[in-house]
């Protein structure tokens, strides 16, 4: 499964159907572990679970075992996870059963297809795993549902499990062999999350450029910036890849200004340009591509490793048919995971600050040198313009510096010391999370500050087309002010277009 495949299923309400061939699999992969274990000693099915392995399980409580992994380990704390970032664990966590390595009965994974294609998202606490042996206490809440119990969120609401599946016309799940530690062993949560977290950052990076371009266009910068002549001597993909995303977003402007016509094809007997008319802007508005273009490659790569791992055998052991043997390691373990996230929540960090600088030298009337302090259009001293919604980008740039002190150097021993060397991947996922909802808050302020800039300068029809429908469409959700007026509900507003919207250039 492909990333556009995941935003489908995502976003677009698209269902999952199990093949002929993976049934084929699954089916096989089963038969061949029920037999293969009959007279032998294999983690999870005859014996007890981490430390407790050493424990031989009699069989007459084999399928006790199953059970009590799920009740058990169902622990988790704090808030619930959202139902796109369940659904998205789900789907990896059936990405990884129909690879046909977990030993599974096919019951499991129609249990599972049918929360998934339903809209049955299982109750699942945000705290809880140290992504080690996977995200074993949040993936313990999906089993929990899938046999019956727990709560789900269903149609808008809370429902008990026992009651959404009488609704449905669906049977509690009865596990078999290894099926309850199969559920819950695997990396399943933090790609989920990582999966949404992704999604979220493509966009915010799209309307991160778009703003970086419209803020140039505003203050008539010199266009060579982006010159795919310049930006191309540096052997960086996503530097080039940055700069041609301008040139596509500026198209049809009459704000940027050509170096050549301005500067090179006349003379200038000038001592002192002014202030306002910048022969190299700030770095923030100039270096865009220099600034977002690793960010870009660690999009990239983060989409590389978040797809390889929902397509992976992430559990433990694993069955292998061809081989005829079972195989014990730790492919559950999330390092993978926690150190993109951990790259990702840096990238979106460095993202936010870019942004909160632009924002700023247009706040900032001493050094932008054509607009009012604050984009303040009233009466300076009475009026205040935006000057307190920078207070909250700024507080909230910074919570985002601190968060983004990385989680995957942060392993604390845990489980008898038998999880010595843990990836704390769904705590990545997380923190991952949060810095990209403050980075909406960050774009969703500095929207505000982009259009009241083109109002005050009255530039709006000078714009390029995409720069245009851009502040026409604040304009919907915040009409030009004056008079100083409330903006908590407008930010919250902007948050939700700037989320529901994809450029298109």
């Amino acid at each position: 499964m492909d990333f556009k495949e995941i935003k489908g299923l995502l976003l677009e309400g698209k269902t999952l159907k199990l093949t002929d061939e993976q049934r084929r699999k699954i089916e096989e992969c089963h038969a061949f572990l029920a037999d293969f274990a009959k007279d032998k000693v294999i983690y999870g099915i005859n014996t007890g679970f981490g430390p407790m392995a050493q424990y031989r399980v009699s069989d007459n409580e084999l399928n006790d075992l199953q059970y009590n992994i799920v009740r058990s380990h169902s622990t988790g704390a704090g808030n619930p996870l959202s139902p796109i970032e369940v659904k998205s664990a789900m789907i990896a966590r059936y990405c990884t059963f129909i690879e046909g390595h977990s030993g599974i009965h096919i019951d499991v994974v129609e249990q599972l297809l049918n929360f998934i294609n339903r809209g049955i998202y299982p109750y699942i606490p945000e705290h809880g795993s140290v992504g080690a042996s996977g995200d074993l206490v949040q993936l313990s809440h999906i089993a929990l549902c899938l046999i019956g119990e727990g709560k789900v969120f269903y149609k808008n609401e809370w429902h008990p499990t026992a009651e959404v599946l009488a609704k449905e016309g669906l049977k509690p799940l009865k596990l078999h062999l290894r099926d309850g530690l199969s559920v819950v062993n695997g990396t399943a949560v933090m790609t989920g999350i990582g999966m949404v977290n992704l999604i979220n950052a493509w966009k915010l990076f799209d309307h991160a450029v778009l703003q970086s371009c419209m803020i140039n266009e505003i203050f008539s910068s010199y266009d060579d910036f982006f010159s795919p002549v310049l930006n191309n001597m540096k052997h960086h993909e996503g530097q080039s890849v940055v700069a041609e995303m301008m040139g596509k977003m500026t198209k049809g402007t009459q704000m940027l200004l050509d170096r050549q016509k301005e500067l090179y094809e006349q003379k200038h007997g000038e001592e002192y340009f002014g202030n306002a008319k910048k022969l190299q802007p700030y770095y923030s508005l100039r270096c865009v591509p220099q600034i977002l273009g690793p960010i870009y490659d660690t999009l990239k790569n983060c989409e590389k490793v978040l797809v390889e791992e929902l397509n992976s055998v992430d559990d433990n052991p694993v069955v292998d048919v061809e081989t005829r043997n079972v195989y014990h390691g730790g492919n559950f373990h999330g390092d993978y995971v926690s150190f993109e996230m951990d790259k990702l929540k840096i990238a979106i960090t460095k993202l936010t600050m870019l942004i909160e600088r632009q924002m700023n030298y247009i706040f900032h009337d001493r050094i932008n040198g054509i607009l009012p302090p604050f984009v303040n259009l009233g009466k300076l001293g009475l009026n205040y313009g935006l000057q307190a919604s920078q207070f909250t980008a700024t507080s909230t740039t910074a919570e985002s510096q601190t968060l983004s002190n990385p989680m995957y150097v942060h392993s604390i021993p845990n489980n008898n010391d038998n999880q010595d060397v843990v990836s704390m991947g769904t705590n990545s996922a997380l923190l991952a999370r949060h810095v990209i909802d403050n980075a909406y808050q960050v774009l969703a302020i500095n929207s505000m500050a982009l259009a009241q800039a083109v109002d005050c300068l009255k530039i709006d029809k000078k714009l390029s087309p995409l720069a245009h429908k851009f502040y026409s469409e604040v304009r919907q959700i915040v009409p030009v002010f004056i008079e100083d007026t409330p903006k908590y509900q407008e930010i919250e507003d902007l948050i939700k277009y700037l989320k529901n919207t994809n450029l298109q250039y």
